[in-house]
């Protein structure tokens, strides 16, 4: 009799809150994240037509009204996010707590900023505000498995980097050589300069070879560079390729202890600190 009592002792309202605001799995959570999305996208949006100056001068009120409802909506997010978790130290100086805390705090540091000669800081401080759609990337949840293929190919794409930065010096050095300091390549790093432009296909067309010869070597630049433009898009593609069986069994389940995230499905403790979620 005493267990069935034990069992159904409802959860405290931390459990609760921690339930709604960290995990996507539940009704109350899917509302959550939903109304959040809106706010986020809202907040983007407003701070987009504030820079725009014959709006802001016709709505200001209205913009201004709308970004303090969502400023406060977001303190109080915050601070839920806080006291949810057994640790908050982990939230916030986490990298989504770091952001959350810097898409709120400009509102607040706009009222210690009046006068004219503060303008120009003020402006900076709302433009702190778009930091708000770096929140979007935690409701993506193909995000999980970019993230995952990119850490799996680092090493593989900063060989492949280091090997077109050599590339890119030996061309520009070439070049200086054969264009030389009478048609713009002035030095060598102004050639490896305009190598990397060019390799990019980006061509700005600040900097162009006039001779026969360099017009064909940037000819051939141009070639490659499509090629090696496609590489590290095939290295990511084949390791997100790999880790997507493994993400299927995920789940939005949060540790309340530690933060860490995708569990595998019907987890009972953490993988990474071991208790129970």
């Amino acid at each position: 009799m005493l267990k069935t009592t034990k069992q159904s002792k409802p959860s405290s309202w931390k459990n609760n809150l921690h339930e709604i605001i960290y995990e996507a799995d539940t009704r109350a959570g899917k509302f959550f994240d939903v109304i959040l999305l809106i706010a986020i996208l809202a907040s983007v949006l407003l701070v987009m037509l504030e820079s725009v100056d014959s709006f802001d001068k016709k709505y200001h009120s209205f913009l201004n009204f709308s970004e303090w409802i969502i400023t406060i909506l977001f303190s109080l997010e915050y601070i839920a996010r806080i006291i949810s978790i057994k640790k908050p130290l982990k939230y916030i100086f986490s990298f989504y707590g770091i952001v959350d805390l810097l898409s709120t705090l400009p509102k607040y540091l706009s009222l210690f900023f009046i006068g004219s000669h503060h303008l120009a800081a003020l402006r900076a401080l709302r433009l702190l505000r778009i930091f708000r759609v770096l929140k979007l990337a935690r409701y993506v949840g193909a995000s999980n498995n970019l993230m995952t293929a990119l850490k799996a190919s680092k090493a593989k794409i900063s060989v492949f980097l280091f090997f077109v930065f050599i590339l890119c010096i030996i061309l520009g050095t070439v070049m200086y050589m054969v264009e030389g300091e009478e048609n713009g390549f002035t030095s060598i790093p102004r050639s490896v300069y305009w190598a990397i432009v060019t390799l990019t296909t980006v061509g700005y067309g600040d900097i162009a070879p006039h001779t026969p010869l360099g017009q064909f070597i940037a000819s051939i630049i141009m070639i490659l560079g499509y090629g090696i433009i496609a590489i590290p898009t095939g290295i990511v593609t084949s390791e997100m390729s790999k880790s997507k069986l493994s993400a299927i069994d995920t789940n939005t389940q949060s540790c309340k202890y530690c933060s860490a995230e995708n569990h595998k499905d019907n987890s009972l403790y953490c993988y990474n600190c071991g208790n129970k979620l």
